[in-house]
């Protein structure tokens, strides 16, 4: 994948000329890499992406940098004592060890907790985001492990929309749900006839350079210009005004977060009243409507659920509430609902009520109108690339059966035997006594720090593969040092990519790095099963036997693919194009009766009588207003009196390659920005560029202070992803992170007991200038290493198989 001569550097990075290219990919974009005569790297974009993304700079400073894990290293404490719980992790230095004993280490205590408490003792814990490629997928590896192990506890479903898929599946079957989320109507079907859009949290610009396994092009930005040159109005709907990139024909809808299912409907209620709503669609392809209708006009609580009942509540007056529902009745209109807002408690509900919204102007399976669900919230929704499956490595059936939703780990490590409600089950949690994570960092993903700090302390060992020094590696008992995506060889694709890329190997392992594969295979070997694990293959054998077996399937349809050489050579290959125009639900909404969908009723469940049987006070039957037990109009709002928004940051994923240069580069004091608006910063006497301490009965953060009007008064807007760096004098029960990790304000509660969701998008908090000399930033360095000495060789343990 030599690039041409006008390909274009990374945005913000100065022209380096070209030397022997290394081709790959990440979850932001394709790229090559040009190794330097003096260890520099050069990082070119791939030479086809029309727009690509600013967070390939993080690539080269993180690489090297000194958080880096470089030899396998094991907590100081449990080398002294042993396996057991303790409340010392993250707070004492590590002993760094040889290969040899590590894996001797962890395969000994895989061995007793499967012997003495059963393979349902370990959590398999992996996100998945570690490497966009398809053999080193960390998650996969781990999973194949311990599945030939004897089994593990897992976890199921994401962060990103625990809520909405358990809820789909219930509203518009399991295939549609599938649809919704990977088939969505496409940006050149929406460009061509919309004429109007209802964002509701926006189409979020930062977001969509990132696919789950790569994009070699990335064209939502091109859509969107699209949108604007076909005159498509967009009504915005969101507390954040950069929750939609200039451009478009828009009006700010500035709603008071948390309040979107309000707006719908008082907008649904509008439609009824007036008559504007399609009957004719709701009794062909929907059940529930009457339910519905009567919910709206207030029958069973007396509470009529018009444009004047939601204005009180989300802050937008009731005429202009009207006037949004006169436009949508007379325009082609597309009703979308970003991921983020079914991130808060009861999140369930604003996605339920959009897509009733969407039923009731009955524009459901028209091009161009209808419903989506997270255009904006990742790169490939609404795209048109292929639909390939693309090499996978198989991970086996896990012999043990259960598994957590999982934002609940918390719940899990603290509450072993507790029961919840899923999904209309009632499960126990297990008792888990090992950990093992590879690939993601939970101190990023999961809400409420310091109880998350209090869980990792439960277990009786942690093993985390890391290649840095993370909260996660700081939380853990041994840590293997795994290589990045630069370090190793692979094959890397995405949902819907153009492109299959070989990513070659461009520079050697730091330190003493391994990969995921070779570790694994090591403990294999330990604990007898090394032949079926690995099949007898290497790292590149593999790599050859995947590309084989999926290179056949597609010959068999037909498609001329060239062999494993050829395409390691060429280093991509470009992948069947699929169709550019399509309309979710077209075929259902045309013929309802030979295309229904896998609900109970064949049809669009306005309402559910399923989940209406399950009698959940936090999930009814239909959509419903809940107040959440955060937002501006809860008790708890007098005296934490601002709203954060911890959403998805602009300058890396997650929170990878924190220490990047384009991350490292927006900080301010030295800590995360946080975004309020010039009137509550000059409330609390808070000036550009100031430390603030952002605080409730949770914990505390500190952040550089940034002002703006592109936000709703009262609102704060922190990025999740900097680092968890707690001061060491600050309790678990209320910690300062004082590098300014959100997650340490919101609270680890799930979004209904129907689908257990995360509900880390918001927290009530306060805000004040900090004043005095501030604890330093320390989590860019790594942790106290010490050397191997006798005294802490821990002699009594099991010996391995």
């Amino acid at each position: 994948m030599s690039p041409a001569p006008s390909a274009r550097t990374v945005p913000g990075e100065s022209r380096r000329t070209p030397a022997a290219a290394r081709p790959t990919t990440s979850h932001w974009g394709a790229y090559s890499v040009h190794p330097g005569d003096d260890g520099s790297l050069g990082i070119l974009p791939h030479p086809e992406d029309p727009s690509p993304s600013p967070l390939l700079r993080n690539i080269e400073g993180a690489l090297r940098h000194p958080t880096r894990v470089r030899r396998p290293a094991v907590r100081r404490g449990w080398l002294d004592h042993g396996p057991g719980p303790t409340d010392r992790r993250g707070r004492e230095p590590f002993v760094e060890v040889g290969w040899d004993e590590a894996l001797d280490l962890v395969a000994a205590e895989l061995a007793r907790v499967r012997d003495e408490h059963g393979p349902r003792a370990v959590f398999g814990g992996s996100y998945g985001w570690a490497s966009a490629g398809r053999f080193h997928h960390a998650q996969s590896q781990l999973h194949r492990f311990l599945s030939q192990y004897g089994g593990y506890t897992a976890s199921r479903n994401s962060y990103s929309l625990g809520a909405s898929l358990v809820l789909l599946p219930h509203l518009v079957g399991a295939t549609g749900a599938d649809a919704v989320l990977r088939s969505a109507s496409s940006w050149p079907t929406i460009a061509e006839h919309t004429e109007l859009i209802v964002a509701f949290g926006g189409i979020p610009a930062k977001n969509v350079h990132v696919t789950p396994g790569g994009v070699t092009r990335h064209t939502t930005p091109g859509h969107l210009d699209a949108l604007a040159a076909a005159g498509t109005h967009v009504a915005l709907v969101s507390p954040l005004r950069a929750d939609l990139p200039p451009g478009p024909d828009t009006t700010w809808y500035p709603v008071v977060p948390a309040t979107d299912t309000a707006l719908m409907l008082g907008l649904a209620h509008t439609l009824l009243s007036e008559n504007l709503h399609d009957r004719a669609f709701l009794d062909r392809c929907t059940t529930g409507f009457e339910t519905f209708t009567h919910y709206l006009e207030g029958r069973h609580d007396g509470i009529t659920k018009d444009a004047d009942w939601a204005a009180a509540i989300c802050g937008i007056d009731a005429e202009t509430i009207r006037d949004l529902a006169h436009r949508m009745a007379a325009s082609r209109t597309l009703i979308t609902v970003t991921w983020s807002l079914q991130r808060v408690q009861h999140g369930e509900q604003t996605v339920w009520a959009g897509l009733a919204l969407a039923a009731l102007l009955g524009q459901i399976g028209l091009p161009g109108g209808g419903f989506g669900h997270g255009y904006g919230s990742m790169g490939d929704v609404g795209d048109h690339g292929p639909q390939v499956r693309l090499p996978h490595l198989p991970q086996g059936p896990n012999p043990v059966s259960e598994f957590i939703p999982c934002a609940r780990i918390a719940d899990l490590l603290l509450h072993p035997g507790a029961s919840y409600d899923y999904d209309g089950e009632r499960r126990t949690y297990p008792d888990i006594r090992l950990v093992h994570w590879a690939g993601g960092n939970p101190f990023h993903h999961h809400q409420d720090l310091g109880r998350l700090r209090r869980a990792f302390g439960r277990p009786d060992t942690v093993v985390v593969h890391e290649p840095h020094w993370t909260a996660t590696a700081r939380h853990a008992d041994i840590v293997l040092p795994v290589t990045t995506t630069l370090e190793r060889e692979d094959i890397g694709g995405g949902r819907r990519d153009t492109h299959l890329i070989a990513m070659h190997q461009a520079i050697d392992p730091v330190g003493e790095a391994r990969d995921d594969h070779a570790i694994l295979a090591g403990l294999a070997a330990r604990l007898g099963f090394a032949e079926r694990f690995t099949e007898g293959r290497t790292p590149r054998q593999w790599l050859e036997h995947l590309y084989d077996n999926w290179r056949d399937t597609l010959r068999a349809d037909g498609a001329t693919v060239p062999a494993f050489d050829a395409f390691w050579t060429t280093g991509q290959l470009r992948l069947p194009s699929g169709p550019s125009h399509f309309t979710l639900f077209e075929d259902f909404r045309r013929d309802p009766q030979r295309h229904p969908l896998d609900t109970p009723s064949g049809r669009i469940e306005i309402a559910s009588a399923t989940l209406d049987a399950l009698r959940l006070d936090d999930c009814p039957g239909h959509p419903t207003w809940l107040e959440p037990d955060e937002w501006p109009g809860s008790p708890t709002s007098e005296r934490h009196p601002l709203l954060l928004i911890a959403n998805q940051p602009t300058t890396r994923l997650h929170s990878q390659y924190d220490m990047g240069a384009l991350s490292l580069g927006a900080k301010v004091a030295d800590r995360e920005p946080v975004e309020m608006h010039p009137a509550d910063a000059a409330a609390r006497g808070i000036a550009d560029g100031d430390l603030v301490r952002i605080f409730n009965d949770r914990g505390a953060v500190l952040a550089g202070a940034v002002r703006t009007e592109g936000l709703r008064r009262g609102v704060l807007r922190l990025p999740t992803g900097a680092w968890f760096d707690p001061a060491p004098d600050t309790p678990d029960s209320r910690p300062l992170c004082v590098h300014g990790n959100p997650n340490t304000l919101t609270a680890d509660l799930p979004t209904s007991r129907l689908t257990q969701g995360c509900t880390g998008q918001h927290a009530l908090v306060e805000m004040e200038r900090y004043e005095g000399e501030p604890p330093p930033v320390t989590v860019r360095n790594p942790p106290p290493l010490l050397e191997r000495t006798a005294r802490t060789a821990h002699t009594d343990r099991p010996e391995t198989p």
